[in-house]
């Protein structure tokens, strides 16, 4: 078995896409009542849903952190060959 390291934005994508399938079950969870014509659920219930967008906005953050981390090695190796080349 090989042990993978974990990039930069790595565990925030993890964790984002957990919330967002907690947030989806609760959105499902509460639409369902909705439309089978049943007793409302509880206000605390809606807000689990909101938990979709802060797991959309904490991957997205994951993945901008992720890109910003790859691109620095990039300029930096661009700036050392632009100074060897003087």
């Amino acid at each position: 078995m090989s042990k993978q390291t974990m990039g930069a934005g790595d565990l925030l994508v993890r964790i984002g896409a957990i919330v967002f399938l907690v947030g989806a079950v609760g959105t499902l969870a509460t639409v369902a009542p909705l439309l089978l014509g049943t007793s409302r659920l509880p206000t605390p219930a809606y807000f689990v849903s909101m938990l979709m967008g802060v797991g959309l906005a904490v991957a997205l953050a994951g993945l901008l952190r992720a890109a910003l981390s790859q691109r620095q090695p990039a300029q930096e190796d661009a700036a050392g060959q632009a100074a060897a080349e003087r």
